[in-house]
This record gives structure tokens, sequence and C-alpha cells, in this order.
């Protein structure tokens, strides 16, 4: 089989080196087979090709971050009122009203999430790549 010429413009000439475990390694060799391509083209396929994951905002996350703290204390919250119901004591808090409140909260958070992944024009100035590759 001869050799195929390839224009300049897709001549690859530049290394990346990676790290895989041993199992990383046998899942890499394992997909390319079954793709019917190389490893090489598996991986430049995957991490070039394909559209990334929109990323959060700081604040969004944060947020993210603090609803589901309040989340966990309504939790406490509403297991204390229901043990206090099934032992016959008055409830420390409204338990309708908590289930109302935790119904909100998980609302709140599954919108932060939504509303920030469609966003498409989102500050970039003081974020910084780190995985930048050694160029070798």
């Amino acid at each position: 089989m001869a050799n195929r010429k390839q224009s300049k413009r897709v001549v690859r000439k530049h290394l990346f080196s990676l790290r895989l475990s041993d199992i990383e390694l046998d899942l890499l060799r394992i997909k390319s087979v079954d793709a019917g391509m190389s490893a090489s083209e598996l991986m430049r396929r995957n991490g070039l090709l394909r559209p990334l994951p929109k990323r959060l905002s700081k604040i969004s996350l944060q947020t993210y971050w603090e609803l589901g703290q309040i989340g966990n204390n309504l939790n406490q919250l509403v297991k204390a009122t229901n043990t206090a119901i099934k032992m016959g004591r008055t409830p420390p808090a409204n338990l309708q009203l908590l289930q109302e409140l935790l119904e909100v909260l998980h609302q709140c958070r599954r919108d932060i999430a939504q509303a920030d992944t469609e966003e498409t024009d989102w500050d970039e100035e003081d974020e910084e790549d780190d995985w930048e590759a050694d160029e070798g």
C-alpha cells in the first residue's frame, strides 16, 4: 500500500505527551479498536472536534453551593419536624411550609445551573487557562 501524500496543512509534527493509568490506556485502546481508528485519531477527534461543556461562573458556583448548604439545613429541619410528629410532640416548624421552601430552593438551584449554561458571553477577562501544553 502506497503512502498517501498529505498537504502541508495537515502534517502533524508536534508531539503532546499524556499520562494514563494502565486501565485508562486499556480503555483507550479498546475504544480506538471499536471506533476503527488509531488512538491518536480518537484523541484528536474527542479533544478538538467536540464542543466543550459550558463553564459556570464563580458567582453561580458559590451561589449554587450556598443554596445546597441551606437545603441541607432545611432537610434537617424537615426530619426533626417529621420525627416530632411521629413521637406526638409539637413540631419545631410548620412541615408544609418547610416542604414548600425546600422545593423553591431546589428550583432556584436548577434555574441557576440552567441559566448559567445557556449564557454565552460570560466574562473571560480574569480567567486563565491552566491546561496549556508544554512546547517541546
